[in-house]
Formats: C-alpha cells, sequence, structure tokens
C-alpha cells in the first residue's frame, strides 16, 4: 500500500482540481494521487485554517508536511507580505505545491526535505497538519525539531484529532513549550497552539 508521506513513482496518475472558499477566500487546487486528501480540502486542515491568526510580529512561515500546499496557499492569500516556506517529503505532493501556488498567484519556497533534515533557517509560525500514520515517534520527533527552528515568541500550530493522539500531543507540547493552548475543538479535531 502506498501512503503519502513517501515518493512512490508506481502510482497511476489521477489528476483533479476544486475550487474552495475559507474564510471567504477562494482557492483552486490542484491534487494527483498520492497525496494526501487528494479528493478535497480535508475537514482538520480547514478547522485549522478557519482558527489560525497570525500575530502582527509573524515575518517568517514554515509549512511543514505541505503535501500539495493548502494551508501555505492560503496563509500566502491572507497575509502576502509573509515569507513563506512549504516542505515535504513526496515530491509529486511538491510538484501540486508548485503549481497550486502559480494558480493562486502566490509565491512561497518550496523545499523537499524529510521533516526538517533540510529545513535551515528559524521561522516565527510552523504550522503543521501532521503526518499521524507515520508514527508517534516520527510526531514528536516533528515538535521537538519545529522547537528548535522557532525564533522566541515563535508559534507551532496543529491539527490533530483527539482519538489519533490530541491528549498526548499536548502533554508532549507542555513538556517542550511549557505552554499549550487548545484554540478550537470541533468535531474530535483540536487546533493547537505553542508559543516558545
Amino acid at each position: 500500500m502506498s501512503h503519502y508521506f513517501i515518493n512512490d513513482p508506481s502510482l497511476k496518475s489521477d489528476v483533479k482540481q476544486y475550487e474552495i472558499n475559507v474564510n471567504d477566500v477562494p482557492l483552486v487546487f490542484k491534487t494527483d494521487s498520492g497525496v494526501f486528501s487528494k479528493e478535497y480540502l480535508d475537514f482538520g486542515t480547514r478547522v485549522l485554517l478557519e482558527t489560525i491568526t497570525i500575530k502582527p510580529h509573524v515575518k517568517k512561515v514554515l509549512d511543514m508536511g505541505c503535501g500539495y500546499g493548502p494551508i501555505g496557499t492560503y496563509i500566502g492569500k491572507i497575509n502576502n507580505e509573509l515569507d513563506i516556506t512549504m516542505a515535504d517529503i513526496n515530491t509529486k505532493a511538491l510538484e501540486l505545491t508548485k503549481q497550486n501556488l502559480k494558480a493562486n498567484n502566490i509565491k512561497a519556497t518550496v523545499i523537499e526535505s524529510d521533516l526538517f533534515s533540510n529545513i535551515k533557517e528559524e521561522y516565527d509560525l510552523i504550522i503543521t497538519n501532521p503526518p499521524i500514520r507515520t508514527g508517534k515517534d516520527n510526531i514528536f520527533k516533528l515538535y521537538e525539531e519545529a522547537y528548535k527552528k522557532l525564533r522566541p515568541n515563535g508559534e507551532l500550530w496543529l491539527v490533530i484529532q483527539k482519538k489519533q493522539g490530541a491528549p498526548s500531543t499536548i502533554k508532549k507540547l507542555e513538556t517542550l513549550f511549557n505552554n499549550c493552548t487548545i484554540a478550537e475543538k470541533k468535531k474530535g479535531y483540536y487546533i493547537i497552539y505553542s508559543i516558545k
């Protein structure tokens, strides 16, 4: 079975396109086989985007595990002054991200990276819909590396389902950051952020 967090060149292409509004922001996305949530914007990501607030001090943003790009694209749409980096291990997803940025008239840096392996800079905001299926150890590693790559007062925002580990994520973030706020709960999805 193929997963969206690996590169699988054997997958047959099945390109789709959809249009969506998030907080009255119109977006268009092209998707394909082998990427997360290829049919439509997944509910967790939508709630994350509907909930997040970008503070005035935020200048540099990292969308970690960007998939085909809905998070970084939306953030670029609501604030075109931001310096946005979008990273994923899946090269097909990154190709789609580049096309989707262009289609939505957004500029961002797109990087192939296994979590933070190719991330050299520091950020004011790291946002993620973490790849839960890669396992708890990997997800906790993502949180630890995100903490290191955040500037002082930088924020990590994420979405996670209660049944997929929201309580253990909250404990881990409280240990790392000494704080963790639940910004929203909807249909079992938690929108969580921590400040460095």
